[in-house]
């Protein structure tokens, strides 16, 4: 058939229309947002380069995980801002570490709400980086064991979920080996399998203070010209026990994602990174653009691009957004 039988506008006439045959819908489960979590008491600092994104100490989080939780968002990821850094990175697998504090304080006063902890070095060190230095490079193997510790130390503070974000060869399978042998054998993994050396986390690294002080992190993140090695991390990581497999960033790797749905059955995530948020929030306090519209346009070409999950600073924007809908219906 073709025009003049076939006409595709009879389907866009009405609102109730264009809803009835959508294709693509966001719901306020599909969202995971990140947390930042300083050490120290009464902090709640709003992050410049993120507006709307703040920094909290654990005693002025419960509050924001009242909100998280009112809007229908069932869980959310932390990162740690610690208050003293050292080369190996120990206060991030402290069990006094702020983190930790997180953890324990969450699962005590809101057990329901999923809690996922970042596993990485770089919050913690004070050259910036995801692992350990040796030879002024980061050595991946001497790292594995710290990572490992990292994690173990989320799951004993009551952590439903770890993430390892460092892109060590062979981290997934040390991470799950030490769960498994420490009785955390139903502890999730979810991997930052395919996570590539970006310049849209610029904002992130103000956030968490983890900016390397030497060098950059190509020789470990992803080149981002190379699909075929995304896919072959994503396969590797499978094979060491990930169970759900994550693409950061989102928006310029949407073809790695779509890849990734064909290919494989596990649960896909994926990070609507800081400098994504950040240009639309921009551009939309300047009046250049619709940002209520293009938030929405951007988490729902990464649902139909094939995440199940999205990690994003816009979580608490879009489930309000949502709600009202809900209610206006």
């Amino acid at each position: 058939m073709s025009f003049p039988v076939d006409r595709l506008r009879r389907l866009r006439k009405t609102p109730t229309l264009r809803r009835m045959v959508q294709e693509t819908h966001l719901q306020c489960s599909d969202f995971i947002l990140p947390l930042f979590v300083e050490e120290g008491k009464n902090i709640s600092i709003e992050i410049s380069s993120l507006p709307g994104i703040r920094r909290f100490s654990p005693d002025k989080l419960l509050h924001e995980i009242e909100e998280i939780i009112s809007l229908e968002i069932p869980a959310v990821i932390l990162f740690g801002v610690p208050e003293n850094k050292d080369p190996m990175g120990t206060s991030g697998y402290s069990e006094k570490g702020v983190v930790q504090q997180a953890i324990r304080l969450i699962k005590k006063e809101f057990p329901t709400l999923v809690v996922i902890t970042d596993v990485c070095l770089c919050e913690y060190t004070s050259h910036g980086h995801c692992g350990v230095i040796k030879n002024h490079d980061v050595d991946n193997d001497a790292t594995l064991e710290l990572l490992a510790r990292m994690a173990l130390s989320h799951a004993e503070a009551g952590a439903d979920m770890v993430a390892p974000s460092d892109m060590m060869d062979g981290r997934i399978r040390t991470i799950r080996t030490a769960l498994d042998e420490a009785d955390f054998c139903d502890l999730a993994i979810m991997s930052y399998a395919a996570k590539f050396a970006s310049a849209f986390y610029g904002p992130f690294r103000e956030a968490a203070e983890s900016t390397p002080q030497f060098g950059d992190r190509r020789s470990y993140q992803m080149d981002p010209a190379n699909l075929l090695e995304a896919i072959r991390e994503m396969v590797l990581d499978i094979e060491e026990g990930a169970d759900i497999l994550m693409v950061k960033p989102a928006l310029p790797y949407l073809d790695v994602l779509r890849e990734a749905r064909t290919r494989f059955f596990h649960p896909l995530a994926a990070y609507n990174v800081s400098g994504e948020y950040a240009m639309v929030k921009a551009a939309s306090e300047r009046g250049w653009v619709d940002g209520d519209r293009i938030m929405e346009e951007i988490l729902v070409s990464i649902k139909r691009a094939g995440a199940d999950l999205i990690l994003t600073y816009f979580a608490k924007d879009m489930a309000r957004i949502l709600q009202e809908r809900k209610r206006g219906n």
